[in-house]
């Protein structure tokens, strides 16, 4: 009885020794062979266009207003007339006007009479005087009556040219030549001093203007040159160069207003056009696309596995992430990688550092 027992314990322990000598093949087979990963390539040409819709307007336009009061009894400019500088768009009532330069009329005659009066009596007191005719006291008086009599005519000479001036703001005249781009007074209505009549915008200067977040103003600069194609129709193309960034941020969209210049535009960008404008892409610093899936948070920083081409083995590298949203699948990598360096993007949660990979490179949408 005792030698089977003895002969089923050695049994017992064959058996023990190869089940372990099999579990640790099999484990050192895992830990040696590489883990099969997706990857792509990282390339800049991947990284998702951004573009920003924008409206064509004026670059220069001003709201015409008379520069005093008065009923406007014409308008001879429309919404879409072509305007020439110095041409009359509007008038008010000049009867006032024209009464109030009677007036000063009127008063300067006085005043040059009474100028001509006192020449003539300071004239005979100083004869008067050398004579002894008269006292030196009566040719003091006749002296200042002359000096006095001269400033009431430079008095009245000024109101007349300022009464004169005024009568020519009865007609309203274009400051530049232009288009009509809006209407604010209509004929029989009284207009107050500054108040708008007509808007009037330059033909030969237009802006695109654009409204962007503010995580898009770091890589923008006064000088970019922009793409702009029209909505409905993209192959209508021309480009404009940002002359202007809103230094203060919209309070409800948070966005700051561009202003693109593009003097040479064709005919078809016309004012209100709706467009597409595309900023300019630098040749340093490009930002590289990359699926959401190859991007690891550890300690709070962001970081992607870096395929080695020569020993097959990944390394953790840190990277910055564009902040801005771009998509729910996607990133934009701003540094940390270069172009053409293979990014697992499926398995990241299984590596190591220095593990063998084996790769399968996974088709871009």
């Amino acid at each position: 009885m005792a030698r089977y027992r003895f002969r089923y314990s050695l049994s017992g322990l064959a058996a023990v020794a190869l089940l372990a000598g099999c579990g640790q093949d099999a484990g050192s087979g895992e830990l040696a062979g590489p883990r099969p990963v997706k990857s792509v390539a990282a390339s800049a040409a991947q990284a998702q266009t951004v573009r920003f819709p924008g409206v064509v307007q004026a670059g220069v336009q001003t709201d015409l207003a008379f520069r005093t009061l008065g009923r406007v009894v014409s308008r001879k400019a429309g919404v879409g007339d072509l305007v020439r500088a110095g041409d009359i768009v509007a008038g008010i009532d000049p009867l006032a006007l024209e009464l109030a330069v009677r007036s000063a009329v009127a008063d300067m005659r006085n005043a040059q009479a009474q100028l001509e009066n006192a020449l003539l009596t300071e004239d005979r007191k100083r004869r008067l005087a050398s004579t002894s005719a008269s006292s030196v006291a009566d040719l003091d008086l006749a002296e200042q009556a002359l000096k006095s009599a001269r400033a009431n005519m430079g008095k009245a000479k000024a109101s007349l040219d300022k009464t004169r001036e005024q009568l020519g703001y009865a007609e309203l005249r274009a400051e530049f030549d232009g288009v009509v781009a809006a209407t604010w007074v209509e004929v029989g209505q009284t207009a107050t001093a500054g108040q708008p009549v007509l808007t009037i915008a330059r033909l030969d200067r237009r802006d695109v203007i654009v409204d962007v977040p503010e995580a898009r103003l770091k890589s923008l600069r006064v000088g970019d040159r922009f793409d702009i194609a029209l909505q409905l129709d993209d192959t209508l193309r021309t480009s404009g160069v940002l002359r202007e960034i809103g230094p203060q941020a919209d309070a409800g969209t948070r966005t700051h207003r561009l202003k693109i210049a593009i003097d040479k535009a064709p005919e078809v960008f016309r004012l209100g056009s709706v467009v597409t404008a595309t900023p300019p892409k630098t040749q340093q610093g490009l930002p590289i696309g990359l699926p959401a899936t190859a991007v690891v948070k550890r300690d709070g920083a962001d970081h992607v596995w870096v395929v080695d081409p020569a020993s097959h083995t990944v390394s953790f590298r840190p990277v910055r992430l564009d902040i801005s949203p771009t998509g729910v699948r996607s990133v934009q990598v701003l540094s940390g990688l270069k172009d053409g360096e293979e990014v697992v993007v499926a398995g990241v949660n299984q590596l190591a550092e220095g593990q063998s990979v084996k790769t399968e490179q996974e088709q871009r949408p």
